[in-house]
């Protein structure tokens, strides 16, 4: 359950449809859901070898071209789909370079099938002969990767481990046999794998190129879930035009059990395979494996089921044995962000580490040897970039200064740390490999990003993507103003938001309010940033004010960006300060002599829908209508890594878990719009249709809308722009007085 989903979706969306130009005189929800005031993004930008340059996709899909890090120039086109020899490809979806640079897998006809995994036909393309060969002719392949030399290509099929020998004539092998749907998966994680630990490649390969390593989930005891196929429209599934159809796979809910994972090894000349010895709970995970720089030397972490306990294991993939080099514990949880980026390849690594109440950068010996805690203070590293050549001088991006916005620093071992972005707002960077040089992404409220090349010492180079065209078709529509704010609660918390007003705003009129939030554990929704609001850039916001709303967004207590104590105050107990503070953000509201007290509202998606509902349950009845999408209404239902991780088991903790919306329904109070999709793998239908049940059986009357063969993000054809008219339909019904 991660609030990036839909800018994820909007990414998608910018690389099929095509830039109209925006009505000058309103925002419309067609402009709105065909992503027309979505910025130009810099696409796959990918850091090469010689530290020098970066490798990025044209606009149209067609080419990849070599581009100077200090001048953005373009040195050399690597790849054009109009003279590549061997096989027709239409499009880039995706591509990987060989670590020699030679070769270049180029993506298409990618099919989704989860949140980060897909089904994709990959072509090796020869750089130097510019000719195309498939990867593979027995199907569609997944998560391939190349071998530290560039002679080997890895891949997933139909749950195994294949291998192309490049030397070879592209000779294809089958390393693992034993996969079966349902049953086993090689070298790539289950659903709840890599949804919740953000990955969907879990294999590798040695320094020297000789072994391969994977992650093996045998989930044939994991209980099956499944939902119905309609044959729908957009796409139609015309099989199940007389019968629904039937999607099975494994999804292991909260205090049941997962699969059982372990870790093997493949020798490449002798076809050896081994497991490795690695000490693990009997329910246990297994989050990370990588190879190390040193030969058959494999990092393996694991996880307890509390995931409070964090082991880094020094795994001879020959010998097999293992040796624990360095625990990380946190008397609640380990961060995701501890282990999603970190990298073994050197003689030294960064850990992450939230052990002084902020989440710092902590250096490591390739053995597990503390060697010193690089920064600290009341802010947060929000993200390791790199290292230079020297490895004595590291790159990261931290919200020093303000929770709201980010900014790329430098620090050396001394602790001499420098600030490297100018740009007040929130920065982001892609460093090239050495550290000589980054790409840098900046936005702000109102500002659309801006992509500019910077030397290490941050001097700006050269701007490369300053999105001008839509920051004039932005200064061209009816916006209102936007303004960053605190308050303090009743109960003596500082909450930061944003509030778009209405572009004639009269502070002697009495306006309808409506409250936007996601809540979730370590998320955040106000920034200093073109990201804010449900669409980005505030637009639909936007629309909303210009229709004489007053929207907020107010980031509660669990939310990120303000330290461990924060953030983990709500555990064991998931949406009881959430929704307390939602409805203090509605109190303090109402107070205020523009806001009509009568007509405040409250909507979110996933974790929010699920906070929707806790509001207006909690008791104060503050909110006269609510819509929620997709949401979680019985912890019970969701997943174990990432319900456990903030509520342990509902054996451990029955009380918190009866904390939710579907035994808290007594109190519910306000109109309420459930919205969800019936094909929703991450967020089960199951949540909606208990709560609507026990909602019948009150006899508490409310609106539902449900959208067929769609999943938790719930778009495809026109079911987008249809969702969005129904919820401000609602709103409008509930929220304007008669014009």
């Amino acid at each position: 359950m991660k609030c990036s989903l839909l800018r994820n979706i909007m990414m998608v969306a910018v690389l099929v449809g095509a830039a109209a130009v925006a009505d000058a005189q309103q925002i419309t929800l067609d402009d709105i859901t065909n992503y027309r005031y979505y910025p130009k993004q810099m696409k796959d930008v990918v850091p090469l070898a010689d530290g020098e340059s970066y490798s990025c996709v044209t606009d149209d899909g067609q080419r990849i071209e070599r581009c100077s890090f200090k001048t953005g120039e373009l040195i050399e086109t690597l790849f054009d789909a109009s003279t590549a020899r061997g096989a027709v490809v239409r499009y880039v979806e995706g591509y990987i370079v060989s670590p020699d640079e030679k070769n270049i897998l180029i993506e298409t006809n990618r099919q989704s099938i989860y949140r980060h995994s897909a089904t994709s036909t990959y072509y090796i393309y020869n750089v130097k002969n510019k000719t195309l060969a498939p990867l593979s002719n027995g199907g569609p392949q997944e998560c391939p990767k190349f071998s530290p030399d560039g002679n080997l290509i890895a891949f997933v099929r139909d749950n195994n481990i294949f291998l192309v020998k490049l030397l070879y004539n592209n000779a294809e092998s089958q390393i693992t046999k034993d996969g079966e749907k349902n049953k086993v998966i090689n070298g790539k994680p289950d659903w709840v794998y890599e949804e919740e630990f953000s990955f969907n490649c879990a294999f590798d390969f040695s320094a020297d190129s000789e072994m391969l390593a994977w992650i093996r989930f045998d989930e044939s005891k994991v209980k099956t879930f499944s939902f119905p196929w309609y044959r729908g429209s957009n796409p139609s599934m015309d099989d199940y035009a007389l019968y629904p159809g039937e999607y099975e796979y494994k999804y292991p809910k909260a205090g049941e059990e997962n699969a059982k994972v372990s870790v093997l090894s493949y020798d490449i000349k002798s076809r050896v395979t081994r497991t490795m010895q690695v000490p693990l709970d009997a329910d246990g995970y297994i989050p990370r494996i990588q190879f190390t720089g040193e030969k058959d030397k494999l990092m393996v972490l694991t996880l307890n089921r509390h995931q409070n306990r964090l082991d880094f294991y020094a795994v001879n993939a020959r010998s097999t044995t293992a040796q624990l080099i360095m625990r990380e514990e946190n008397k609640c949880y380990v961060d995701e962000s501890a282990y999603a980026h970190i990298d073994f390849s050197r003689d030294q690594f960064i850990l992450l580490s939230e052990r002084d109440g902020y989440q710092h950068m902590y250096l490591y010996t390739i053995g597990g040897q503390l060697v010193r805690q690089l920064t600290s203070g009341a802010y947060e590293v929000t993200r390791y970039y790199g290292t230079d050549a020297t490895g004595k001088t590291f790159y990261y991006a931290s919200n020093e200064g303000s929770p709201l916005e980010q900014y790329i620093y430098k620090v050396d071992l001394s602790g001499k740390k420098t600030k490297l972005s100018t740009e007040k707002g929130f920065n982001a960077a892609v460093f090239s490999k050495g550290c000589l040089y980054y790409l840098n992404t900046y936005s702000s409220i109102g500002v659309p990003p801006v992509y500019s090349l910077c030397s290490a010492s941050g001097k700006m180079l050269k701007v490369v993507e300053d999105n001008i065209d839509l920051k004039n078709r932005l200064a061209s529509l009816p916006l209102g103003q936007t303004d960053i704010f605190s308050f303090t609660t009743a109960d003596g918390i500082q909450l930061n938001g944003w509030m778009v007003k209405p572009r004639n705003f009269d502070a002697a009129k009495k306006y309808p309010v409506l409250l936007y939030q996601y809540s979730g554990p370590g998320s955040q929704q106000v920034h200093n940033s073109f990201s804010n609001g449900f669409m980005g850039g505030l637009t639909w916001e936007q629309r909303l004010a210009e229709k004489g709303y007053i929207v907020v967004c107010v980031d509660g207590r669990g939310t990120g960006g303000r330290g461990s104590e924060f953030k983990r105050c709500t555990y064991l107990k998931l949406g009881e300060l959430e929704s307390h503070d939602q409805v203090e953000v509605a109190v303090w509201l109402g107070a205020q002599p523009y806001v009509d007290k009568e007509r405040i509202a409250i909507w979110g998606w996933s974790f929010g829908g699920f906070n929707t509902l806790m509001s207006m349950c909690e008791g104060r009845g503050v909110f006269c209508c609510g819509i929620a999408v997709a949401p979680v209404t019985d912890w019970r239902f969701y997943d174990t890594v990432y319900t456990e991780r903030f509520m342990r088991t509902p054996q451990e903790n029955p009380s918190g878990y009866d904390c939710s919306p579907l035994h808290r329904y007594q109190g519910m109070q306000g109109k309420l719009l459930l919205i969800h999709g019936t094909a929703d793998d991450n967020v089960h239908f199951q949540n909606t249709t208990e709560l609507s049940e026990v909602l019948v059986q009150k006899g508490y009357q409310f609106d539902m809308q449900v959208y067929t063969n769609r999943n938790h993000s719930i778009f495809g054809g026109n079911t987008r722009y249809h969702l969005m008219t129904r919820m401000e339909e609602f709103l409008d019904k509930n929220m304007l007085k008669s014009r």
